[in-house]
């Protein structure tokens, strides 16, 4: 069976590829900058935004350390990550990603269940 995947939000609906990256935007666009989605095997994947660079997530189940998408080489740091709970972070930028990178990233997690073969990223154990 294939994994499917939703928006952690209290709904159960389903979140295709195609759709990710709208629904992602339109969340970004009514303030939203912290999104879950979680799939049907348990596994969820993160966005946290400041419309500019993201911070992506993938967790194998609850509590696994993660992963998260890198972007070596970027320099600096960023700020206005605005978690759900109110939280103002500041990231490094080789721990980020262009919004855009973000979107492509995500697409291709809920349409394979995996990173892009393309894409950087880290273990965080």
């Amino acid at each position: 069976m294939r994994e499917s995947w939703g928006i952690h939000d209290g709904s159960a609906v389903a979140v295709s590829s195609e759709a990710v990256v709208e629904t992602l935007r339109a969340r970004v666009g009514s303030g939203q900058s912290e999104t879950w989605l979680t799939s049907s095997s348990g596994r969820s994947s993160a966005v946290v935004t400041n419309t500019e660079r993201a911070m992506v997530m993938l967790l194998e189940e609850e509590g696994h350390p993660g992963e998260h998408a890198v972007d070596p080489g970027a320099e600096g740091s960023s700020d206005g990550f605005v978690l759900s709970n109110g939280q103002h972070d500041e990231y490094p930028d080789e721990d980020t990603v262009p919004i855009g990178e973000a979107f492509r990233l995500v697409e291709h997690i809920v349409g394979t269940g995996s990173w892009p073969a393309d894409a950087r990223w880290v273990v965080d154990r």
